[in-house]
């Protein structure tokens, strides 16, 4: 990619607002972009070459494996989101991989030794970079508090209303969404089984809360969708 598309990227992100011209140029330097197509790997967690990644196109999901190789959906990365070793510790290992939910994916990444030298540099960059970070944490947390609480459809419900503030386009109460995920991923969003799943998009359809297609989703009333 251009470094004048690379600068423009990294100028406009909010992680990134306090560094100056000749910083982020300097920061082009060591940036890696990367494009990839729906249902490619992206990385895996246990790479010789930790790194830290942002999402500047499409989307993509984060898979965790339990010890017996079932694959769950930690997480859906929507653009301008960051994922991989964010912790910055090496000596902690998890089980996952990224892969590619859309058509188009773009991302950028820094080698983690390099992303802690720049940090080490920009003391209000380490400070931008805690509190992202704490804030996605926090909505982890959140999900898994859902995941343990609620039942199925109240994690459905859930997941739906947070799909829709981070990416819905409104139109009054109605909220359309980009459907770039299958059923099988619904139900590992929500921890439930795939017949669960088509299940619950059934009976909200039946009662006319939503309209579910391969291409979208419409939420007809985000305010009474229960």
């Amino acid at each position: 990619m251009y470094t004048e598309a690379k600068y423009w990227y990294l100028r406009n992100h909010k992680l990134f607002w306090m560094l100056n011209n000749s910083q982020i140029k300097q920061l082009c330097i060591i940036t890696r972009f990367k494009e990839a197509v729906k249902g490619d790997i992206i990385y895996f967690s246990d790479s010789d070459e930790p790194k830290i990644y942002f999402l500047k196109k499409g989307n993509i999901k984060i898979v965790e494996l339990d010890e017996n190789g079932n694959e769950q959906i930690k997480e859906v990365i929507m653009q301008g989101d960051l994922f991989g070793e964010l912790s910055l510790d090496n000596t902690v290992k998890s089980n996952e991989f990224a892969q590619a939910l859309t058509k188009e994916v773009a991302i950028c990444s820094f080698l983690m030794k390099d992303f802690e030298h720049l940090m080490e540099e920009n003391p209000n960059l380490a400070v931008s970079y805690t509190k992202f970070v704490g804030f996605k944490l926090k909505r982890l947390r959140n999900n898994y508090s859902n995941l343990i609480s609620k039942d199925a459809r109240h994690r459905f419900v859930s997941f739906l209303k947070d799909w829709s503030m981070r990416e819905g386009k409104a139109e009054g109460k109605k909220i359309t969404l980009e459907n770039y995920l299958t059923q099988q991923d619904i139900a590992q969003v929500i921890c439930a089984s795939r017949q669960t799943a088509v299940q619950l998009i059934t009976d909200f359809e039946a009662e006319k809360q939503i309209v579910y297609t391969r291409k979208q989703i419409i939420i007809e009333n985000i305010e009474t969708l229960k």
